[in-house]
C-alpha cells in the first residue's frame, strides 16, 4: 500500500508542473539531428528520458517508470533510425507523423498517425519518426522506464553525425568535435 502524503500548491507548481510556456527546447538533442532530414526540437518534460543533450533539462524530474517529452518537427522531418532499451510510445498532438521501423532482413515498414493515434514501438525495433503532413507538428513521446538506458544508433548515423561536427562521448551525450 502507499503512504498518502499531503501535497502544497506550491510544491505541485514548482516540482510537478511543466508549463508549455516555459519549456526549453533542443534543436540538437540526438546525434542524427545536424544530419539534413533529421531536424526536429525536442522538449523534455519528465525526466531526461534517453536525450543526448545533457543541457536540456526537464522541469519534471521524479520520472518513477517513464519519461514524457515532445518533439516539434517541419513536414519531412524527423529521427533516423535508431534502437531503445524500452518500450516507446507515440501520440501524434498535431498533423501526421509516419513511425517507421526496418527489420534485419532490410524490409522497411511504415505506419501513419493523425491526431491522437498511438502507437508503442517495442524494445529492439529499430525505428524512427517523420512529420508526414503539410505543418510544422508535434507528437508526445512516452519512454518506458526510469532508467530508459541511451539511444543505439547505427555505426552509419554515428559516421554521419561525425561529417557533421556532433559525436557522443562515452556516456552516450553529445559532444562537439573539433577535427570536424
Amino acid at each position: 500500500m502507499v503512504e498518502r502524503i499531503d501535497v502544497s500548491p506550491e510544491f505541485m507548481e514548482r516540482e510537478r508542473v511543466a508549463r508549455f510556456k516555459d519549456l526549453k527546447s533542443s534543436a540538437h538533442a540526438f546525434v542524427d539531428a545536424l544530419i539534413p532530414g533529421y531536424e526536429r526540437d525536442i522538449f523534455n518534460i519528465i525526466g531526461r528520458g534517453v536525450v543526448e543533450d545533457k543541457e536540456l533539462l526537464p522541469p519534471i524530474t521524479d520520472n518513477r517508470d517513464f519519461n514524457v517529452g515532445l518533439i516539434k518537427a517541419d513536414p519531412g522531418k524527423g529521427a533516423s533510425l535508431h534502437i531503445h532499451e524500452t518500450n516507446e510510445v507515440f501520440i501524434p498532438l498535431t498533423g501526421r507523423w509516419g513511425i517507421y521501423w526496418q527489420n534485419s532482413d532490410g524490409q522497411r515498414h511504415e505506419v501513419v498517425l493523425e491526431p491522437y493515434d498511438t502507437v508503442s514501438v517495442p524494445v529492439g525495433a529499430s525505428r524512427g519518426f517523420r512529420n508526414a503532413g503539410d505543418e510544422t507538428a508535434l507528437m508526445l513521446a512516452v519512454v518506458g522506464g526510469t532508467d530508459p538506458g541511451k539511444v543505439h544508433w547505427p555505426d552509419e548515423t554515428i559516421d554521419e553525425a561525425r561529417d557533421y561536427g556532433i559525436g557522443l562521448d562515452e556516456n552516450g551525450d553529445l559532444v562537439k568535435l573539433e577535427d570536424a
